[in-house]
């Protein structure tokens, strides 16, 4: 149980009833005895120990959970899909919340105060349902070859299993432009 919790510190109680086998209660005294917290307080404690801060937006416009950034190298950020994230006919999350997560922890992984989406080119690959939560990742790969832009890859998951995948070019502002800025406005 150490070993699945260390590999992904955002594994249920649930999803480690399935891996390993045993009750839900089984889980719950084992990870007790082991001084393992609950899931939301592992989550807690990422966010207060490993956190750089979001430069390029507030923290209530990233859509989900940030909890870990490491600006202009990675992120994680968590969303669970609710009610007013789904079709009310087949309770199948609308994809736009899926992309608003991916794109928003993409412009948040950039250190910069400006920072906005060039272009994305995105996949879906299996519907979110309600009750899931989407754990998505994103790894700033590169300065994508032109001044002022970066590539970033989001990779979203849902337990084990990627849901979703962007490739994103952010615009990101540089020292040089915003002194010509200031310049230009006195």
């Amino acid at each position: 149980m150490i070993q699945l919790i260390d590999d992904n510190p955002f594994v249920t109680d649930r999803e480690l009833t399935r891996q390993l086998k045993v009750s839900i209660q089984t889980i719950r005294l084992d990870r007790m005895e082991l001084g393992i917290p609950e899931l939301r307080e592992r989550m807690k404690q990422m966010a207060e120990h490993s956190y750089d801060q979001v430069r390029s937006l507030s923290l209530d416009e990233v859509v989900g959970d940030v909890v870990d950034l490491q600006l202009d190298k990675s992120g994680i950020s968590i969303f669970e899909i609710r009610e007013e994230h789904v079709f009310s006919k087949t309770l199948i999350a609308r994809g736009h919340y899926v992309f608003a997560q991916a794109n928003s922890l993409a412009v948040a992984v950039i250190n910069d105060e400006i920072a906005l989406t060039s272009s994305a080119d995105i996949r879906f690959l299996r519907q979110v349902r309600l009750g899931e939560k989407c754990i998505a990742k994103a790894y700033v790969r590169s300065n994508a070859g032109q001044k002022g832009k970066a590539k970033v890859e989001v990779f979203t998951y849902v337990g084990d299993e990627m849901v979703f995948q962007g490739n994103f070019i952010v615009y990101r502002s540089t020292g040089e432009e915003q002194s010509q800025a200031k310049e230009d406005t006195t």
